[in-house]
């Protein structure tokens, strides 16, 4: 009941007692036994007064109370956001999704500022940074696999992998797909069948022969036919 007193007194009631406090015409202990409240309460209520006398509210003072950040917190996490937004923005960097949990260790090592991810996150959807998640597709075709070794996942991707980049790397990865282990990643200038064959060495010499790997074949088979094509050697 003591923690709701937007329901049991109006706005211009709590102000004339504040005022009455104010002017010295009644003594502390008298309004705390009449809003039955603590002194911390009724001071952090003082206070809220005191910098916005006209547009007093105590329900609007009661909500912010918990959330409330100070102009330059809420800048630099705006600053924060903008950052984020520009790299999802950027089709070179494989960046789709806010880090709202990076932005809160950003203010802490950056600015020496702790915010919550709540806040964060309630600041970003107020202002449009906020991307709705997006629901996946459903695979047509499962692969289940039974032991490690039975199959291999093997991918490349060319992207900027970070935005102090100057160019664009290849990515060569292979994945076991009954443990999830990664069986081999690494960074390239360019991307060629024989780069795939040493993966491929590397992994048997390391982890001994795979039983099956299509995405392996298809892989590299494709790039080879297209630098006989145009000439390239391997």
């Amino acid at each position: 009941m003591a923690n709701q007193l937007h329901k049991r007194f109006t706005d211009n009631q709590i102000k004339l007692l504040l005022q009455s406090y104010i002017r010295k015409e009644i003594e502390i202990e008298y309004i705390l036994s009449i809003l039955k409240i603590g002194r911390s309460r009724f001071f952090e209520i003082l206070k809220s007064y005191k910098q916005n006398r006209y547009d007093f509210s105590i329900e609007y003072q009661r909500n912010r109370s918990n959330n409330k950040i100070s102009y330059e917190v809420e800048e630099n996490i705006m600053a924060e956001l903008e950052a984020e937004k520009r790299l999802i923005q950027n089709s070179d960097i494989p960046v789709k999704n806010y880090n709202y949990s990076f932005i809160k260790d950003r203010m802490l090592s950056e600015y020496r500022q702790k915010v919550s991810v709540t806040t964060i996150i309630d600041r970003a959807k107020k202002h449009g940074y906020y991307n709705k998640a997006k629901v996946k597709k459903v695979h047509d075709r499962q692969v289940l696999t039974n032991y490690a070794g039975e199959l291999l996942q093997h991918d490349s991707s060319h992207h900027k992998w970070s935005p102090y980049a100057s160019s664009k790397w290849y990515i060569i990865t292979t994945l076991d797909d009954y443990s999830r282990k990664i069986l081999y990643g690494d960074f390239l200038h360019s991307e060629t069948s024989w780069a795939h064959i040493e993966v491929l060495e590397y992994i048997c010499l390391k982890y001994g022969i795979f039983f099956h790997s299509t995405l392996i074949a298809i892989r590299y088979l494709d790039l080879f036919k297209a630098e006989i094509a145009s000439g390239e050697t391997i």
